[in-house]
């Protein structure tokens, strides 16, 4: 695969998962599209999935072969969407990133959190052009900084000025998705641009930027599975869900085990050069370790949700536990489980 400026291509829309599986975005993007069917028996659980995730994943891995329930898949081009769908009820269960079930909680969307994976944050960045004078985040006061607006990388972006002596009105922020972003930035519009992987595994190999900094330490890591509390409540989908989120958890493991296997696999499902994938899985997708839906991860997202209220981003303060449903947390570790990593090199 040639390196030159393939990276720099704008990557398909079906890429705006990132703050979720690693990441969902909050991208404002609706609808979804119907996909196959999984499984046998007379149950169907409908799934909302994005490209290259959860179904990318479990079928890699190998845990779509014995399933004794059906699965439909909808695929959404980002969190936000998809639980729009999980409120409707058109959707039973689907996997986020850390932003998304605060919007939607903040708006009273009918959900509930019922599993959570950490994961390492060092895809979670603010890029600079490669000739960027700009040396520590501080330096971005005055400048211009693109940002999806509601996803997680917005919140990066205002946890790490925080951290750096600034705020939001320290600087110029532009509200671009991604692909509008990746545009801006490439074409010297902005001067920063606060993203997730893949776009910061795509920047860094096409060479045309260099990280100001990452999420590690500044953001808590967190992905979630999301379930429509009408689904929990039939006993039968509630079984098949719980089913659901094992092998996923059995998927996340095998992900990191093979990530070369995966990464080609990811690579296919969303167009990605093959080097960007491995370069995220590594960075990021593949660090992600399951753990419990505790007291720290709802203290963690309470924060968000605080943060994001104060700036009047969402309608209201919410008590984000009551949005949470444990049932399905098992012996897992404690959320602040240290994500995994991999060999220099490897």
């Amino acid at each position: 695969m040639r390196r030159r400026t393939a990276p720099l291509a704008l990557l398909p829309l079906a890429l705006l998962l990132a703050a979720c599986s690693d990441a969902s975005s909050a991208d404002s993007s609706s609808g979804g599209t119907s996909g196959g069917v999984d499984g046998k028996g007379s149950l169907t659980l409908d799934v909302g999935d994005q490209k290259g995730g959860s179904e990318a994943i479990l079928r890699a891995a190998g845990e779509l072969d014995d399933l004794d329930y059906r699965i439909k898949w909808s695929t959404f081009t980002s969190g936000p969407p998809l639980l729009e769908a999980i409120n409707a009820g058109a959707v039973d269960t689907g996997t986020v990133g850390n932003t998304p079930p605060v919007f939607a909680a903040g708006a009273g969307s009918k959900i509930s959190v019922v599993a959570a994976t950490h994961g390492h944050a060092r895809g979670d960045t603010i890029l600079v052009p490669k000739g960027s004078p700009a040396k520590k985040p501080a330096d971005l006061k005055g400048k211009s900084v693109a940002v999806a607006q509601g996803s997680s990388a917005h919140y990066q972006l205002v946890a790490s000025l925080k951290k750096a002596g600034l705020t939001l009105e320290d600087v110029r922020v532009s509200h671009l998705q991604p692909a509008d972003a990746l545009a801006a930035f490439n074409g010297g519009k902005v001067d920063a641009w606060a993203v997730w992987d893949p776009y910061t595994s795509q920047v860094l190999r096409s060479k045309q930027g260099r990280v100001l900094t990452d999420g590690q330490g500044v953001v808590n890591g967190l992905g979630f599975q999301v379930a429509a509390p009408g689904a929990l409540e039939d006993e039968k989908k509630a079984a098949a869900i719980g089913d659901l989120i094992e092998r996923l958890r059995r998927a996340q493991d095998w992900a990191h085990e093979h990530p070369e296997e995966w990464a080609k696999v990811w690579a296919k499902d969303t167009k990605l050069p093959y080097e960007v994938a491995l370069d995220a899985v590594r960075r990021s997708n593949g660090t992600r370790v399951p753990v419990a839906v505790d007291q720290e991860a709802i203290a963690s997202e309470q924060e968000i949700a605080d943060t994001f209220a104060q700036l009047k981003l969402i309608p209201r303060r919410f008590d984000f536990g009551d949005f949470v449903d444990t049932r399905f947390n098992g012996d897992l570790p404690p959320s602040t489980t240290p994500a995994r990593t991999f060999e220099e090199g490897s």
